[in-house]
């Protein structure tokens, strides 16, 4: 069984059991957050919601809290010699566990 959730602008293809990478939730690790926006839902017969599964919710285990690796921006405006500038930046995640998906 599998289901479609939405997060943080994102949607998810999760089954129970998986791990995977959020964008940052206010909670602390070992809690338990419940997704109720569910968009879809599949094993042997697929639901889809308009636009999301009445009824159906996602429970998922926090792991832990943290930032990804440092990227690199730089920008510049070309044939201008002074006019450039250079940033790193961590994004901030969430790791999550799916515990059951109830639908």
């Amino acid at each position: 069984m599998y289901a479609v959730i939405e997060t943080g602008g994102k949607q998810y293809q999760v089954k129970e059991g998986d791990e995977i990478f959020i964008e940052k939730l206010d909670v602390k690790s070992d809690d338990t957050v419940t997704f109720d926006k569910v968009i879809a839902v599949g094993g042997d017969s697929i639901k889809v919601g308009a636009p999301y599964v009445s009824g159906a919710t996602v429970e998922a285990k926090v792991i832990k809290n943290g930032k990804s690796k440092k990227i690199t921006v730089f920008t510049y405006k070309p044939k201008k010699g002074s006019s450039h500038r250079k940033q790193g930046h961590r994004q901030p995640y969430t790791k999550v566990r799916i515990d059951a998906i109830k639908a």
